[in-house]
């Protein structure tokens, strides 16, 4: 698989080659060896340790790349405010608005391979707070991040040449898109989810050419269409396959004469399924015809397509998952972790099956997930993050699976099967928990709220849970309310306390992550 190698350049610590030989691919020493010395090889726990910092520093550019290639890396995490390029040495420095979207996009690296023209691209943080540029000398960057922005915030790019042919304004609304690498189905319904995060999606239409699987994608503005690819061509949807090469279309409007898996006019939902065609599914289609945006607040759109496919139920070909469902997570606190607990904070991002703190080494786990998928959804949200007050790292096992204990040997409960636990969230196909899934954020969304409960009890049960309350509010029906922790950790923590806590007259408390703010 092309890719595959590179996935590990941004690799982790060889604190036991028994523990982490396989989860890094066999190809770690090769792939980053072939990209410079082992003296300059960037490890992932080299960003991670580096205190975060808004300002991205990025290595191993490809020769004569653009200062708008640069910046398509960091723009589906947030506002790009400042860049700086060091084209002698192949290297730049990113600064983005606001250190929480760099945080994001280096966890996001972390578990997919950032590439620039099909190379793969090493991503740390910088020892610098942010970028102070020489304005004469750095003339050229900044006319092309006043042309993103004014792309990014819905106006259009000024004319100036340094934007580049690629900042110029949108000739069409339709953007032609092939993948490349397709060893996973691609559906019309994860194209609508990815690109959606863009602006509004009209129409879609998909077919095959060449024996490549590819799509006509119109948006509602070319504008949406311009800035979908500047942030997308060149992007994988999954972990190193199904790349997305889209180009501008030369036709400005689509005709789409049937709604069914081949082609979809979100406009209108009363059109005919056509010969042979399964029909779309009245709700699916009055869902759809609504700006679907839920599933983008994850960590990009890309991983978010992952949620959408599994929700599809068409994830994967059959007998083959991609990468495997075992997940080594490592710096755990070996005095407070126990399986429940690893269980509740992974199953946010998935089904857990079996969970085993390894016995000589507590401060580590393997985590099995239900398939690849969902480990990858895992990997790329809780990498990095802190639990009971240490950063956990978070990288794909070589186990296939994760083996219970023999019979009659005692393990000090340190392996749990959670196989036929109740409290999987993604048991049912296409439920709503697959629209929900968001990175750990200091707001948390409560469920089953009972009646009788009022803001005061709820503050409580979570100031006891170790943390500040910081803001509450309830929704119009009071069985539903969003509560924001002082900090991501807090929060973290009162997920994995009070995720399914029992308030009586037979209510389990539902607690997960939000996108929202109070």
């Amino acid at each position: 698989m092309d890719g595959m190698a590179s996935d590990v350049a941004v690799g982790v610590k060889r604190t036991s080659d028994e523990l982490l030989s396989g989860g890094l691919y066999s190809s770690l020493n090769s792939s980053v060896t072939a990209n410079g010395s082992d003296s300059k090889k960037l490890r992932v726990e080299d960003s991670m340790e580096s205190p975060p910092s808004r300002v991205i520093h990025i290595r191993k550019l490809p020769n004569e790349v653009s200062e708008t290639e640069v910046i398509a890396l960091g723009l589906p995490f947030g506002k790009v405010t400042n860049i700086l390029m060091l084209k002698g040495k192949n290297q730049a420095f990113l600064e983005l608005g606001t250190e929480e979207a760099a945080v994001t996009m280096v966890n996001y690296y972390t578990a997919v391979t950032p590439q620039v023209r099909n190379v793969p691209v090493f991503i740390q943080y910088s020892n610098h707070k942010e970028l102070k540029t020489d304005s004469a000398l750095n003339q050229r960057a900044q006319a092309v991040l006043q042309a993103v922005s004014a792309v990014q915030e819905g106006g259009s790019p000024s004319s100036d040449t340094a934007g580049e042919n690629l900042l110029a304004p949108a000739p069409s609304p339709v953007l032609r898109i092939i993948i490349d690498n397709m060893f996973y189905p691609v559906t019309l319904d994860v194209l609508q989810q990815i690109f959606s995060k863009f602006g509004t999606v009209m129409k879609i239409i998909t077919f095959t050419k060449n024996n490549q699987f590819q799509a006509l994608l119109q948006f509602s503005d070319p504008v949406n269409a311009q800035q979908a690819k500047l942030s997308l061509d060149g992007q994988n949807i999954y972990n190193s396959c199904c790349t997305l090469r889209i180009d501008f279309s030369k036709l400005v409007n689509l005709n789409v004469k049937y709604n069914n898996d081949k082609s979809r006019d979100y406009t209108r939902p009363e059109l005919p399924a056509g010969d042979g065609q399964p029909p779309v599914d009245p709700s699916v289609a009055a869902a759809l015809n609504k700006d679907s945006t839920s599933l983008l607040g994850a960590i990009s759109p890309l991983s978010a397509a992952a949620a959408a496919a599994a929700a599809a139920g068409r994830v994967a070909l059959s007998g083959h998952s991609g990468p495997g469902g075992v997940l080594l997570v490592s710096n755990l606190n070996d005095e407070m972790v126990t399986p429940q607990s690893l269980f509740t904070l992974f199953g946010v991002y998935g089904d857990v099956q079996r969970v085993k703190i390894l016995y000589n080494k507590k401060d580590s786990a393997l985590i099995q997930m239900s398939d690849g998928n969902q480990a990858q959804l895992a990997m790329s949200h809780l990498n990095g993050q802190k639990m009971y007050g240490k950063i956990i790292r978070v990288t794909v096992s070589k186990h296939q699976t994760v083996q219970l204990p023999r019979e009659g040997l005692d393990d000090q409960g340190l392996t749990k099967d959670f196989t036929s636990s109740p409290l999987h969230r993604f048991k049912k196909p296409g439920s709503k928990n697959f629209q929900n899934i968001f990175p750990p954020s200091a707001t948390l969304h409560l469920s089953n709220i009972p009646e009788n409960v009022t803001e005061e009890d709820i503050r409580l049960l979570f100031s006891n849970s170790g943390g500040t309350v910081k803001a509450f509010k309830f929704f119009q029906d009071r069985k539903m309310s969003l509560l924001q922790m002082s900090t991501v950790e807090e929060a973290i923590q009162a997920l994995i306390d009070l995720h399914n806590y029992d308030m009586g007259r037979g209510h389990r408390l539902r607690v997960s992550f939000s996108k929202s703010t109070i």
